[in-house]
């Protein structure tokens, strides 16, 4: 069996191999960890999709080459593999040069450990070794305590803050490589889209009335807080099949319309950085299991353990600010999707009922729903429709009955 440069997102078009967790000739048993790859967005354990023998190794540890590139073969035992291997099964040429470290550190760039002991890759090294930094002061957050990339880079955001504070001007703080293809695909999405932002005030008392009984069993059951970012992800899910031109990609000149939603959750790598991985078929969810699949996939994002398929396949994106308390944010879009939604902070404000007994001011917890669109695909009304059926959604839903049964 042929392993092979997975896709890790839609625009990602190469990775590097950060380190083999197995040598040639080792035994490999399905779903054992196999290699450690990174993107510009994400770090990944990739394991093994059969048992057999690893073969041949084709592409070395710190080599960069593109998706669908073959990085080694499996003798699977069945003939998957054979013994003699092909001309073409030779190491692949990386798509871009090895970057050799400064002679700074000579002696922490060539170790290929940390100073615990723990291993380190290629990625990790190089950055060590430019930097001078000393793996002791670290504390990584990887697999059985493995510093990685973004430990590094969090380390030397701290130093290099230090010296501002203390004798004031100014500094020069180089962007991280991710930072780097962050800014990138920002800048292409402008360029790309012609972006439109509308907003509507959302009335949160249903939501907030079942977050009040139900998160203090949530807390104790799953270990976690019971937000409103499943709710709102629910509501999104329901709302969409209405305005299927919201749940697509353009592709030229025509609309490649989905009928899978698949929901990109914007999560912060602890401010190094945003990934945006990806919950598939939402509408087939609710929200206990949405708040389950937010939780889980951000903590693969924010440990490095993001799979594969956990990046592609989007259809629509989230971002959540709301935890920060923002008011209103103009999200840009996540190419080559064609819509986004911020959800930001909920706060309690005098909010004007209209009923049967007439109006009245009340105080309500009340919060705003920023949404970004392409106007290449839909036009203001479609998308304020849109947005005013998830107001709809949120307000008059029983939510409390999404989690009983």
């Amino acid at each position: 069996m042929d392993v092979i440069m997975p896709q890790l997102g839609e625009t990602v078009e190469e990775g590097t191999v950060a380190a083999w967790h197995k040598k040639e000739g080792d035994k490999v048993a399905i779903d054992e960890l196999l290699v450690e790859i990174e993107t510009d967005k994400v770090a990944t354990e990739v394991p093994s999709l059969v048992a057999g023998t690893l073969l041949k190794i084709l592409v070395g540890e710190g080599q960069t080459v593109k998706v669908g590139t073959k990085l080694a073969i499996i003798d699977s035992g069945n003939g998957a593999g054979a013994a003699t291997l092909e001309p073409a099964d030779r190491p692949a040429e990386p798509t871009q040069p090895v970057k050799h470290a400064a002679p700074v550190a000579e002696e922490t760039r060539r170790s290929k450990r940390d100073a615990r002991g723990k291993p380190l890759s290629p990625a990790v090294r190089r950055l060590v070794g430019e930097n001078g930094v000393d793996t002791a002061r670290i504390q990584g957050t990887g697999r059985d305590g493995r510093v990685k990339r973004n430990d590094v880079l969090s380390h030397l955001q701290g130093l290099r803050a230090a010296p501002a504070t203390i004798r004031g001007g100014s500094e020069t703080v180089p962007f991280s490589a991710l930072r780097k293809r962050i800014a990138e695909h920002m800048v292409r999405s402008k360029a790309t889209s012609a972006h439109v932002l509308q907003a509507i005030e959302v009335d949160f008392s249903g939501v907030e009335a079942a977050r009040g009984a139900l998160k203090r069993a949530w807390k104790e059951r799953e270990g976690g807080s019971l937000t409103y970012l499943p709710f709102v992800a629910a509501a999104v899910a329901l709302a969409l099949p209405e305005f299927p031109y919201l749940n697509a990609h353009v592709a030229g000149d025509s609309l490649t319309v989905y009928k899978a939603i698949n929901l990109s959750v914007a999560v912060d790598l602890d401010r190094g950085g945003l990934v945006a991985p990806v919950i598939k078929n939402a509408a087939t969810m609710r929200v206990p299991e949405i708040a389950r699949a937010i939780a889980k996939i951000a903590e693969r994002a924010r440990t490095n353990a993001l799979k594969p398929d956990d990046m592609t396949e989007g259809t629509y994106s989230l971002t959540n600010n709301g935890s920060l308390g923002t008011f209103i944010t103009a999200p840009v879009i996540n190419q080559p999707q064609v819509a986004i939604l911020s959800i930001d902070g909920v706060h309690r404000r005098p909010w004007v009922v209209t009923d049967d007994k007439g109006e009245r001011i009340e105080i309500r917890p009340v919060g705003i729903l920023a949404h970004s669109f392409d106007h290449r695909a839909v036009d203001g009304a479609y998308s304020g429709a849109y947005l005013r059926r998830v107001k709809q959604i949120l307000e008059s839903r029983e939510w409390i009955g999404e989690f009983l049964g």
